[in-house]
């Protein structure tokens, strides 16, 4: 079953978003977020209790935070080049610039400063989950895919090919860990109820569901070097509907078509000529038939006259 691409919004004043995605490709516009939060050398502070964090920038970085989608501008204040802006950045955001793109430095609410190993105990503490949950959004970020909460359509996250402003979201992301370091964590998709639910929730709201195991051999999640062991296996899951399977065979391919038309079209020539020698036939018959019914009545008028 063919998967379905990219949904792109319409702009009120006729924009083509799919091309304006193309000129500022989702890598382009995190290189230079990644170039420029180091020039700044923006630091975070990491909440104590939600584990949130919040990060003062400029205002060249924070249209480039919107553009990358990361965070949610919470506040801004000043003018010119004294403006700041803060962003909220999640546990998954706030590591990922850290430790992955390396390029924001944390720190504690009394200003002492987090390297990326106690951030990583810090998170993996305040959530049983984190390990696998990062693993996930590093695996999709990486791959510049733009990734934002799911829980409003029942999955970890969901992504998106661009800027969410420009396209709608292509995949329910589901993250599901294997291996015995994960514990009772590992049932989730496992029974078929669940899987189908899953299924039907994405497929009302036209997204594919995108299942993300996390396999590991390490015995040890509260370290930092777990997360280089972990392994990503990526599956997609579409729902079979045995009646578009049906369309979709008995409709025929273009070339079928094609050859139809063309025999269609010889057999009407033949059958134009063959009506065509019949109708021929037919007069020259009629000729020699009035010929020789024209002799036989001269015949018999001659006859007539001699006796």
């Amino acid at each position: 079953m063919d998967l379905p691409g990219p949904r792109w919004k319409k702009g009120k004043d006729g924009k083509d978003f799919a091309a304006l995605a193309a000129e500022k490709p989702m890598s382009s516009i995190v290189a230079e977020l990644q170039a420029s939060l180091r020039d700044s050398e923006a630091v975070a502070t990491l909440a104590a209790h939600t584990r949130d964090a919040i990060l003062m920038v400029g205002r060249r970085q924070a249209k480039l935070l919107n553009c990358a989608s990361f965070g949610r501008a919470v506040s801004s204040a000043g003018t010119g080049a004294a403006e700041r802006h803060w962003f909220q950045l999640g546990p998954e955001e706030v590591f990922f610039l850290c430790h992955a793109l390396k390029c924001v430095t944390v720190e504690s609410e009394k200003k002492a400063r987090i390297g990326a190993p106690e951030l990583w105990d810090l998170l993996a503490s305040a959530s049983e989950r984190f390990p696998e949950i990062y693993k996930a959004y590093q695996h999709l970020r990486l791959k510049n895919w733009v990734v934002k909460s799911g829980l409003q359509y029942g999955a970890e996250f969901v992504a998106y090919r661009h800027h969410p402003a420009l396209v709608h979201s292509e995949f329910a992301v589901t993250v599901v860990p294997e291996g015995k370091a994960f514990g009772t964590r590992c049932s989730r998709m496992k029974v078929w109820s669940e899987l189908l639910c899953a299924l039907r929730a994405s497929g009302s709201v036209a997204k594919t569901v995108l299942v993300l195991t996390i396999s590991t051999e390490s015995s040890e999640l509260g370290s930092l070097d777990c997360l280089e062991q972990m392994i990503v296996h990526e599956r997609m899951i579409t729902r079979w509907i045995p009646q578009q399977c049906r369309e979709q065979q008995d409709k025929p391919s273009r070339e079928e078509t094609s050859r139809d038309g063309q025999r269609q079209k010889f057999c009407r020539e033949v059958t134009s000529n063959e009506e065509q020698e019949h109708a021929s036939g037919g007069v020259v018959f009629s000729y020699w038939g009035v010929v020789l019914s024209f002799t036989i009545l001269c015949s018999l008028l001659v006859y007539k006259l001699k006796s």
